[in-house]
């Protein structure tokens, strides 16, 4: 998973919603959406088919663990755990606050959003003995291939879209502000005019600036919008497939069916 949006708190109906679009290979196998684990607790997600782990997983607590990976000239690790088991071990906890403790060291490094009604946390899967660990306040949270308060030119790209989608549009609530989340998730337009090279010395085509990214070999593979509202189950809904050419369909269903 590439791009996070995280609204926490702000809705009394709704204290978290997240969007969040998948980018990967085209050829790398995978499910947009199945359950994950059928209960205590039930647990619904994509899967990787190559790797067998997940970008974003839910619970039917409203526990939700989304990931973002973190760029290394070394590339991937294969002696290490893949970072996709850890989505779906931290929602398989009832509350966000006890799914945070784990060896960063078994794993290759990401970012990743935990959050439920009640705390939102930012997680950094690194070097080191334990994970860094932030307590998010109320609001809007951005998170890419980039640390949070890293404020990347993206990152501030996406934060001016959701609050120029949330103005434009006269209904403030659950529906519209998931609505406005969906349009910034479709966006195409990049962030940045040109080719831009990390800390690492990789290079990096505009094209993955855009909330919604296409390459020739790379880009979105599909969205997600998770709204954990104050009671009941989270409404998941999802576009298997580039959200500016896929409708997004609600899969609510499968935490009963099945």
């Amino acid at each position: 998973m590439c791009l996070l949006i995280a609204l926490f708190q702000v809705l009394p109906e709704a204290p978290l919603i997240i969007a969040a679009n998948r980018d990967e290979l085209y050829e790398r196998p995978a499910v947009a959406m199945t359950v994950l684990r059928r209960r205590d607790p039930r647990i619904l997600g994509g899967r990787d088919l190559q790797a067998g782990g997940t970008w974003l997983a839910v619970n039917d607590h409203g526990v939700v663990a989304g990931l973002t990976n973190q760029p290394s000239a070394a590339g991937r690790d294969p002696a290490k755990r893949s970072r996709g088991e850890l989505p779906l071990a931290f929602a398989a906890h009832e509350d966000a606050a006890t799914a945070v403790p784990v060896n960063p060291d078994d794993y290759n490094p990401c970012w990743m959003l935990v959050g439920d009604r009640r705390s939102l946390l930012s997680v950094g899967i690194g070097s080191g003995a334990k994970a860094e660990v932030e307590q998010l306040g109320p609001g809007l949270h951005i998170l890419e291939n980039a640390p949070l308060r890293a404020r990347s030119a993206k990152a501030v790209f996406v934060e001016r879209l959701v609050q120029a989608e949330r103005a434009a549009r006269p209904d403030k609530s659950v529906a519209g502000t998931i609505d406005a989340l969906e349009a910034v998730l479709r966006i195409d337009t990049p962030a940045v005019p040109q080719a831009r090279t990390d800390e690492t010395g990789r290079t990096w085509p505009p094209e993955l600036s855009a909330p919604c990214v296409h390459t020739e070999t790379y880009g979105t593979r599909s969205a997600m919008t998770v709204c954990v509202l104050a009671n009941g189950r989270p409404v998941v809904r999802v576009a298997d497939g580039r959200p500016c050419e896929t409708p997004f369909l609600d899969v609510s269903g499968l935490w009963t069916e099945g």
